[in-house]
């Protein structure tokens, strides 16, 4: 009996070291969770978020809260098997997140670069739909290049072959759409005076070209900053977007609620998909929203991941968003996923 009680507490304290082995060992997942949400409206660290200088702003009573995502990088079995059977929480493989030859520490930094473009993009969009277009200005003309003596330093491009050039991006586009050899007419504005030119693309690197180094600007008579850090991905550009037309146009763009979002945005105001919308949900709930203005693109996912009492607007646009808010505000019913 003593021998045998002896090779049962063995076996025991095998089976515990092992039990205790496998549950701290790191798994090939992440776990998703709900990330806090930020006011746009309101400020960080004792600093507005949306800073304007040189034009009076207004101010709200509602909020428009951009959401986020929690990632818990390293995960064990105890973590996996938390979340795995959590409403709120989504277990993960790691590539997903941390792609394969990339460093947690690569991926947190592009997360921060991606952040700030989605806060360029965010001031461009909104600065447009408050009537400050972008100029697209010829910068240098290519000695020798299809350009010399047809356009000239400062003047800005408007339009190709009649098509409106709305940003660098969007120039670029315009011109390759057509083999190198095309005779473009080129649309331009020169101090003050519009004016049209012809000027055929010639290849270079492979695509067509002509021959001019630009600048994008946007002139406008105020300085506008955004100001908030620890936090990243380009998810937040719709709702910096809102921000920064509520801070400078008189309506308050909420109609006094918590209106929580997501989307990322470009310079035309075109608002794209993003990546953990269960979770966001989640923390707008937690947040008090009223409604989540939701990418087009995310309605199915958002739809199988619903909130109670969080009503989902389907956006697609700045403009969008715009609409929706202004309808809600006036007591309609803004289109849903």
């Amino acid at each position: 009996m003593r021998r045998r009680g002896v090779t049962v507490l063995l076996g025991a304290l095998l089976t515990a070291l092992l039990s205790i082995g496998v549950l701290s060992v790191p798994l090939p997942y992440v776990v998703l969770g709900p990330g806090p949400t930020v006011n746009t409206l309101g400020t960080s660290n004792g600093k507005e978020i949306i800073q304007v200088t040189g034009r009076p702003t207004s101010t709200s009573a509602g909020q428009l809260r951009l959401t986020t995502v929690g990632v818990q990088p390293t995960v064990r079995l105890r973590s996996a098997l938390a979340g795995w059977f959590s409403r709120d929480e989504a277990v993960v493989p790691r590539e997903l997140v941390y792609p394969p030859g990339e460093s947690q520490q690569e991926v947190e930094k592009r997360n921060v670069e991606d952040f700030q473009a989605s806060q360029t993009s965010a001031e461009t969009a909104a600065l447009r739909e408050l009537g400050y277009p972008v100029q697209v200005q010829v910068k240098t003309v290519n000695p020798g290049g299809p350009s010399v003596n047809v356009l000239k330093p400062g003047d800005v491009l408007t339009s190709v072959d009649d098509q409106q050039v709305t940003s660098a991006v969007r120039l670029t586009g315009l011109i390759r759409a057509k083999p190198a050899g095309s005779a473009l007419k080129i649309g331009y504005t020169r101090d003050g005076q519009p004016g049209t030119a012809k000027v055929t693309s010639r290849e270079q690197d492979g695509r067509p070209r002509i021959g001019v180094e630009i600048d994008q600007q946007q002139p406008h008579p105020f300085n506008l900053k955004i100001d908030l850090g620890d936090i990243g991905g380009p998810s937040a550009g719709l709702m910096f977007a809102l921000g920064i037309i509520d801070k400078l146009e008189p309506a308050d763009l909420t109609g006094g609620k918590i209106i929580a979002g997501t989307g990322t945005i470009d310079d035309d105001g075109r608002v794209g998909p993003i990546g953990g919308i269960a979770q966001k949900l989640v923390g707008a709930k937690e947040a008090g929203a009223k409604v989540f203005l939701v990418p087009a693109d995310n309605c199915a996912e958002a739809l199988r991941n619903p909130q109670p009492g969080l009503p989902l607007l389907k956006v697609a646009s700045l403009d969008d968003a715009l609409k929706a808010l202004e309808t809600l505000r006036a007591g309609g019913q803004p289109a849903r996923c």
